[in-house]
């Protein structure tokens, strides 16, 4: 049952939320799965199947691990109770820039409408990524939980929102990029050796895009504070959002930098689906404002 409306408020657990805030918000939240060893792991927000620190470990020990989409089952296994109560749902997915999931869900949806043509049920791709989708689902929640708008009227804010969360992450794992194929050899040996670390962001499309590079760890902070200057929209009212790989410290430290600059900071832990590809040690700086891909 929702605690705040009519319908359900549904994401996956790409969105890298803060389980706590998620429960507060009723966000419903379909978990992602990765393997290990030939073991499957659902990454629920929680990560009650393996800890993140677990998960970052194995990947510094040269672990492989890989992500898979939502399975088709799923999507009527966490929706049907709900439908069958006479509730609608909106269900914001991960990037279709990204993932199949968007596409998947979509399908799973037509099904079930089929069999509850009186509901509801409504997908939004956003277009967004790891702690730019829980910045999306921070903000929807918050206006699901405290206004209670209509189920058409959440959505419509969704889609005007979306395009507007900002994505801005360094990585300072050059062997995960590697052995996911995201990188060359030679181009990592060389990042390594002049201590290079890629800036990637996400364009309108949802698609994760490298769009330059920054040299040693002492000029990251400034850079992200940068982007969140030039792009944020008054980001003097703005909570914004710390993510990290595995870096706690550092993302302790840009929040303190951050802090007097803006109305509040949360910080994010980065799951298994995108720190797959990213690897330990990744810091991220998310806001509202102007989706801009120039360093």
């Amino acid at each position: 049952m929702s605690k705040y409306g009519d319908y359900v408020l549904f994401t996956d657990s790409t969105c890298d939320l803060p389980n706590d805030i998620a429960e507060d918000f009723d966000i419903k939240v379909l978990p992602m799965v990765f393997l290990m060893q030939e073991q499957a792991y659902n990454h629920f927000l929680d990560a009650r199947e393996m800890s993140l620190d677990e998960f970052y470990s194995n990947l510094k020990a040269g672990v492989q691990s890989q992500t898979t989409q939502i399975a088709f089952d799923s999507y009527a296994e966490y929706f049907e109770p709900y439908l069958k109560e006479g509730k609608d749902i909106i269900y914001i997915a991960f990037s279709s820039g990204l993932s199949g999931t968007y596409n998947t869900s979509k399908i799973a949806a037509r099904e079930l409408l089929e069999k509850y043509p009186e509901r509801k049920i409504i997908i939004v791709d956003s277009v967004c990524a790891s702690a730019g989708q829980g910045a999306l689902m921070y903000y929807l929640g918050k206006k699901y939980k405290d206004d209670k708008p209509g189920c058409e009227e959440l959505a419509e804010y969704a889609e005007r929102l979306k395009l507007k969360i900002c994505h801005w992450f360094v990585v300072d794992d050059i062997d995960q990029l590697k052995r996911g194929g995201r990188i060359s050899s030679v181009t990592a040996t060389f990042a390594k050796a002049l201590q290079i670390k890629p800036v990637l962001s996400v364009d309108n499309e949802g698609k994760l895009v490298n769009v330059g590079k920054i040299r040693g760890s002492n000029g990251i902070n400034q850079l992200l504070i940068n982007k969140m200057k030039r792009d944020g929209a008054f980001y003097k009212q703005q909570t914004v959002f710390v993510a990290h790989a595995d870096n706690y410290e550092g993302a302790k430290q840009l929040r303190k930098q951050i802090k007097g600059l803006v109305k509040d900071v949360k910080i994010f832990d980065i799951g298994p689906v995108i720190g797959t590809h990213v690897g330990s040690g990744m810091l991220a700086l998310v806001f509202v404002g102007k989706r801009n891909l120039i360093m």
